[in-house]
């Protein structure tokens, strides 16, 4: 059960430490995760990297949040049949409705004590929706040890070039359009 962020829309929502909605998911691949080279699909790792990113938005806001950008997302190495996935999330940068989770992808044979391997990594930004589906505050993210403030201010960086990318292109598409070129 989720409890609303703070019954005053007009007060800034009280911040959380990084540690509240930090989680990790894992799963087994097995024979129907598997692509045609007969590794796991970047797709299934993709769906779990979405699921844990989800649950800790949604923590981390204290209601619904939805998937509003994959900024990057970094295969390091293939994913077998047998593997013990494990996904790691955490909420590394907040701004008023929106929130930076970053994500790192673990695998280890499932019957090997060896350590596990980094195998992936992904930045996807979340939008905390109300029950009409519009913007709502979250509370800002408390980075509590070195290696959570430095994931802030990386988070702080890709939003920047994010937007900025976002910028250059509409006016890209702007200028085509004043030129008669454009081939929407």
């Amino acid at each position: 059960m989720t409890e609303p962020v703070d019954s005053d829309p007009d007060r800034e929502p009280v911040g959380k430490p990084t540690s509240v909605s930090r989680i990790t998911l894992s799963h087994i691949m097995t024979a129907g995760d598997t692509n045609l080279l007969g590794s796991v699909h970047g797709g299934v790792i993709m769906k779990l990297v979405d699921d844990a990113a989800g649950a800790v938005a949604g923590r981390h806001s204290g209601g619904p949040a939805v998937t509003a950008s994959m900024d990057e997302m970094a295969f390091l190495e293939p994913v077998r049949i047998g593997d013990l996935v494990h996904v790691r999330a955490q909420v590394n940068w907040t701004g008023r409705s929106s929130m930076e989770v970053g994500v790192r992808v673990l695998a280890e044979r499932w019957n090997e004590s060896s350590p596990a391997q980094q195998v992936g990594s992904a930045y996807l930004v979340f939008a905390a929706v109300d029950e009409h589906g519009k913007p709502r505050p979250v509370p800002p993210v408390i980075p509590e040890t070195e290696r959570d403030k430095r994931r802030y201010q990386e988070a702080q960086i890709r939003r920047t070039h994010r937007l900025a990318r976002r910028r250059a292109i509409k006016e890209l598409r702007e200028r085509r359009a004043a030129e008669g070129l454009d081939d929407a």
